[in-house]
Parts: C-alpha cells; structure tokens; sequence
C-alpha cells in the first residue's frame, strides 16, 4: 500500500497553529481562568542558608483580599517526589516545597500568599516577617574542595567518569601538548513566557494548567505527591512560550497552586516573576574545564584529558556533563573523562539547550583552534586529520555520518579558502576581521512514545499524544507525518497533544521529540489505515473487495487499485458502509537492538565572521552552519529552530551570565535589563544549510533530533574568530569589552 500524492515531508509548510498564535487565540498556561479565581504569591528566602525562626504573617493576614497563607507551620505533609526525578536522575528537587524550616538558598519558596488579585497577593507576600537562623553559606565554586564529589551518572543514563588507553603516557610522550582551562558562567533561560501553574479541584480530581514541557511526568509528580492515582489528575499544557530546559521537571511552584488550590477550595494560580525565573526554575550551571591535548608533530592526537567541576543545590544532583562529547567527536586512542560536582548554596540548576554539550564543546573547539596555531595547521585540517571514522568509545560503527560533507559545504559557502591564517591580518585601521569554525555534534537520541490515530466517517482522522508544543514545529511535523501515512491533505488532519489523557510521550527535549513521537504517529496512522483498508477488502459489495494491501494507493483520502484508478473509494464510504463513525489504533514505539549495533550522532560545523571596532566591541557579521540531521521533515521549521539554536550561541558567547554577589549569595542581575540576551540589533547574516540525508537506522522516517545541535560549538567558533581578529585568547566566556581592551 502506498500514497501517490498529497506528499507534504520534506516540504517547507508554515504553522498550522500559525494563525491562532499570531491572533491572540492560542491560550497558554496562566490565561486560563477558572470561576473564582484566586492567585498566589512566593514569599522568597532572603539568606542563603540557615533555618527559619519565626515566620510573623499576622499583618499580610489583615491586608485586603488574603484568602490564606501557607508556610512550614500549617502547610500538609506530602510524600516525595517519584525516584526517577531525583538523586543521580538529577532532573528535580529532593525536597517537597514548605515541609521544613531549613534554607537551602536565596529565593526558596518559604511561604505563599493567596489572594483575590495578583497584586493584593504580591503585597501581603512584602508583609511576611522573617526571622532566620544565618549560617554561612557555601556559594563560590573555586572555594569547595570540602563539598565536592564524583557523580556517576547524567540524568541516570550516561556515566561521567569515562576512559580509554593509558592517558598519562601518551601526555609524558607527546611532542606537542596544550593545557588550558575553560570556564562558562551561569546562565539562565529567560523564556518569553515565564512559568505558570493554573490548580482546580474538583472532588478528589484535580486538574492543572501548567507551563511544562514533560505533562506525564507533572502528573506523575502530583499523583505522587498527594497520595492519588495518576488517572484522577489531569495536567494540560498546548502552547509554551519558550522552554530551553527551565520547563521540564519538578519545580516546587508546581505542587504549592495544587496545594494551595486544596486548601483554599478554590482555583489558585501562581505565576513565577522574571526574577523569580532566575531562582526557582533551573539556570545552566557555571563549569571549569581543564583540558589537555595531546599530539603528534602531523597533529593526530594521541591523549585527551577532560576534567570538569561543575554545581548543583543542597537538594538535587543535577551535573553539566560538559567531557561527554569529547569522547566520541575525534579519534584518540587515549582518553579520560572526569566530572566533579560541588554543592552551593544556590538555586538548583538543571538542563539548558544542549545540556553540557554547549559548555563542554565550547572548551574543546577552543582547544583544538589552539593546538591548530601551535601545529600551523588549518583548524579545518586538523578535525579531518583526527576524523573518526567509527565511534571511539564503543567503536560501534556510526548509524549515518556526512559530517565531512558539512566541512567541505560550509568551507565553500564561507570562503573560508579565502582567509589569511596569520592573526590581525584582516581588516582595517577602524575595524578587525576574524574568521572561526568549530565542529558541532549531538547525540542521535529516541525514546519510547505512543500515539493514536483515528480516522472519522467524514474523512478526516485525529493523531494525538502527550508532548508538546515549545515552538519548534511539533504541531506541523506530526500533522505532515500522519498526512503522508494516511494519504490525506495537510488540512484534513488535526495533531493533538499537551493533554495528560493523551498517550504516553517522553519530556519534550533532547532533540528526541520527531524521532520518538514522530515515530508513533507513523505506527499510528500505519496500524488505523491497515484496519480501514482491512474492512474494505474483507466486504463483498467494495470495489476493492479481494485486493492484496500492496495493490491499493491512496491519495487525497481516497484508496485505489495501483493497476486501474478508477478502482476506488473513500476513507468515508468505507466506514459509512461498515456503520461505524470511527476507527481508531493506539501504537506505542521504542528503540530497537540497533543501539547495540551503531553509535547515533548527528554532526556539523559552524563557520563564524566577526568584526570589531577599536573599542573592543564584536560584532557577529555572519554565520554559517551545515548540519547532518537525517532527514528533513519541514525546511521551514527546521531552519527557524538552527536560526534559534545560533542566536542562542551568540548569547552563549558574548552576552549572558548571571553575576552573584557571593557575599549574600544571591543574583545581581535577575532582569532582562542587565541580562543580556541578543535582540535583533545583534543579529545579522545566518546561512544554513543541511545535508538532508536519511539516517537508515534511527526510526522509519530517518530523522535526528536538529533542537540543540545548532547552539553546540557556535560559542567555540566565535571565540576562535575574536582570536583571529585580534590575538587574544578568551578562554572565560563571555566574551566582554574588559577581556580584550
């Protein structure tokens, strides 16, 4: 059985939640208003550690409109969170919100004031007196060698501590070795939409509107921690305005609107601040990265020495896994990988858009532009020269791998053939030209989903599933894949998804969600399609009555007999003459032993121009990314999400950091005013391309993940670019006017 025609994959389709977002008319989490409506408001630690003494509500009591007050003295016990959110998982809190006295941080959640309006809740929330028990707090990562411990495992799955060969050998034999250290400071998301939680009970039912990007695993947390079946809570979540990773897990607000909605006996929203964003909503943890290379005078390398000390709360153990991606980009035969994590006395991070990958390829592209200059070698020559042509870890052979077409396209699309090697050669008096690439890698990843499809008697069908919607495109792939199965028009299809009623999908992140959803959708549509195409040719009075499936196309909804079109009938007669107003399948999809069989990457490379004026100011002229993603399924959508990825690299690489004033332990600059994130002011010339070419092995549509791999290494490049123009190395993003005046 095959589709003719109504082809829309690999076409550039716009939205189709397009016009609903530009009118206003998509609704997100914090515009849902159930009747009577009441609202809360974080009452925020303001020490970074130590107990709580005495919290005196007694005047945001009498002010105007207070319902309640919830603090460690009347706030229920609740269980704690399901295991798999915390401890190694590293993606959520250990501790329940308002269960004790005890200050992990500034910005805790310490009380919530409800009241009828948000501003009268905001203003009680300012009469809460505290009295704290102040100890000192532990919040600069140079100074906790006391607190500092190995973790083994990335968000359960990936071990940080890694090696091969003999290391210290290949260091003590090498002819050429270069030893630097690397740090990135703390970031934070800023996504448009900061994150919300709209509670409503109803009996023992509850449901939430919630800004998340993981709807299962928010239900799965209130279930847990109330004490109630997970099919008694509904979370719905259709649009998000911006994730990058703050959106994904357990975050105390969460649990405070269902409890706070509880014991008011009424709905409760609460709506984090931007500056609450920066505390209680995950950053990118600060990193310090020594690293070591070691190679040959032709510049093969022979030892790699990566050892990361990264952060993480008092209660979580999230770790930047910043030394994973070197383990598999370049050929070595001897290598170690290290990760230490401290815990401060800072709000608790988690993942942020290309978790580790970002960080940890800003050092080692850095490093290898540095070795390029000690050897005389061209950077581009020097990747090819220590290509791996399988996976050096495991050496597994690769699923599918161009990224050798990546370099040669960019090279040429660049003109990097063009560029002088010698540094401040380019240019003039008034302004420096520098010119940079770095390498980009992600991993290939897929993890189990289901979806169901169900075709009407109208004609038309309705695949749906839990994930979401962040604003790469989910809608209008997952409507294009279930189109093409079913040989229907685009406009006859409806994707739904964001509701937990829905099947089963993983957190929306991990550039897994077209590979693993988009996975299930296929086996969706394939399997309800099979059951209408079974009641045809199983019924006497069907024209296509004693077909075989592989005679029968189907375009436009309509199914035929390959040899004779004119053989034919609908998706609606077929029904109708079953009497039946619906047919409806439910697949769920997982990884097969072909992650035994082959190491899944996606790979590219970043070629970057920058121009600076005699006061130090960069400017990124242009970029160009190639990309080795698999299959594209919509050019449209995917370049605006490497469009994404890359201005988030600019950022990255000379804007953002959040600065703490470590006396206090708390953010200096928790605004958009003096959190620099580029504006399109800052933005210039973006030329992407992709190979476009099928990775046979990954899942039936042969497409990697493309959400985080544009952002990987575009920070390393630009650097390289700035030591071009200007002969200073900036090895402590970001790169500031101090660094190179």
């Amino acid at each position: 059985m095959s589709q003719e025609a109504n082809k829309t994959i690999n076409q550039p389709k716009n939205r189709v939640e397009g016009k609903l977002k530009v009118t206003g008319e998509a609704r997100y989490s914090a515009e849902f208003a159930p009747p009577n409506l009441a609202y809360g408001a974080i009452v925020p630690s303001k020490i970074a550690k130590g107990r709580i003494k005495k919290i005196d509500t007694e005047a945001a009591q009498k002010a105007p409109g207070v319902i309640a007050i919830l603090t460690h003295q009347n706030t229920p016990r609740l269980n704690s969170p399901p295991e798999e959110f915390i401890g190694d998982n590293g993606l959520g809190e250990s501790r329940q919100p308002l269960q004790d006295n005890i200050v992990h941080y500034a910005g805790q959640h310490i009380a919530v004031v409800i009241a009828d309006t948000q501003v009268r809740a905001e203003r009680a929330a300012e009469l809460v007196k505290v009295t704290y028990d102040w100890q000192e707090p532990l919040v600069r990562l140079e100074q906790t060698s006391s607190s500092v411990f190995e973790p083994e495992l990335f968000v359960g799955r990936e071990k940080l501590q890694i090696s091969r060969g003999d290391v210290t050998q290949a260091l003590n034999s090498a002819a050429i070795k270069l030893e630097q250290t690397y740090t990135t400071p703390v970031e934070h998301h800023n996504p448009i939409e900061t994150s919300a939680t709209v509670a409503e009970w109803s009996g023992e039912r509850l449901t939430v509107y919630d800004t998340t990007r993981f709807i299962k695993g928010v239900q799965q947390v209130l279930a847990q921690s109330f004490g109630m079946p997970q099919a008694k809570v509904r979370v719905v979540c259709h649009y998000i305005g911006g994730s990058f990773g703050s959106k994904g897990f357990q975050w105390g607000h969460v649990v405070l609107a269902a409890l706070a909605a509880k014991q008011t006996g009424r709905p409760v929203r609460i709506e984090l601040s931007r500056q609450q964003m920066f505390t209680l909503a995950g950053h990118r943890p600060r990193t310090i990265q020594s690293l070591t290379l070691a190679a040959t005078k032709e510049g093969k390398l022979i030892g790699i020495k990566h050892a990361t000390l990264t952060h993480t709360s008092p209660i979580a153990q999230y770790t930047e896994s910043a030394g994973l991606m070197t383990k598999s980009l370049y050929a070595c035969p001897n290598l170690e990988i290290s990760h230490k994590l401290a815990r401060l006395n800072a709000p608790t991070p988690t993942v942020m858009r290309a978790p580790g990958q970002a960080s940890g390829m800003f050092a080692l592209e850095s490093a290898m532009d540095e070795l390029a200059y000690m050897l005389n070698i061209d950077p581009v020559e020097l990747r090819l020269r220590n290509y791996a042509e399988v996976e050096p870890q495991e050496q597994k052979p690769w699923s599918s791998k161009h990224l050798k077409e990546c370099y040669e396209r960019g090279i040429e699309r660049f003109g990097w053939q063009q560029r002088n090697p010698l540094l401040r050669s380019m240019g003039d008096d008034d302004t420096l030209i520098g010119w940079g690439m770095a390498t980009t890698t992600y991993p290939g990843m897929r993890q189990p989903a289901s979806a169901k499809a169900t075709i009407f008697a109208n004609g038309n069908a309705v695949v749906s599933s839990a994930t979401h919607e962040q604003g790469s495109g989910v809608y209008t792939v997952m409507s294009q894949l279930a189109a093409d199965s079913l040989g229907l028009p685009l406009e006859r299809v409806k994707f739904e998804l964001g509701e937990s009623q829905f099947p089963k999908a993983p957190v929306t992140g991990g550039s897994w969600t077209t590979a693993s959803v988009g996975s299930a959708v296929v086996a969706a549509t394939e399997a309800v399609k099979d059951k209408v195409l079974t009641l045809a040719l199983g019924d006497r009075t069907s024209p296509l009555f004693g077909s075989s499936q592989d005679q029968i196309a189907i375009s436009d909804g309509r199914l035929f007999l390959k040899d004779r079109p004119s053989v034919d009938e609908t998706y609606a007669e077929i029904l109708s003459r079953a009497n039946t107003d619906a047919v409806e399948a439910e697949v769920k999809t997982e990884p097969g032993d072909e992650r035994e069989k082959f190491a899944f990457f996606s790979f590219g490379t970043h070629f970057a121009e920058v121009k600076i004026d005699p006061f130090g100011q960069v400017r990124v002229s242009r970029i160009v990314g190639v990309y080795d993603v698999g299959r594209i399924l919509n050019p449209q959508t995917a370049r605006s999400q490497a469009v994404g990825g890359m201005v988030m690299g600019i950022g990255m690489a000379l804007m953002e950091h959040t600065i703490t004033d470590y006396r206090y332990g708390r953010y200096v600059n928790p605004n958009l005013s003096e959190y620099l994130v580029p504006v399109n002011a800052d933005i210039d010339n973006f030329d992407i391309s992709f190979i476009d070419r099928p990775d046979p092995y990954i899942n039936p549509m042969g497409s990697r993940g493309l959400g985080e791999i544009s952002i990987v290494g575009v920070a390393a490049a630009i650097a390289n670019a700035v030591y071009h123009a200007t002969g200073k190395r900036v090895r402590d993003l970001p790169i500031t006017l101090d660094k190179l005046l």
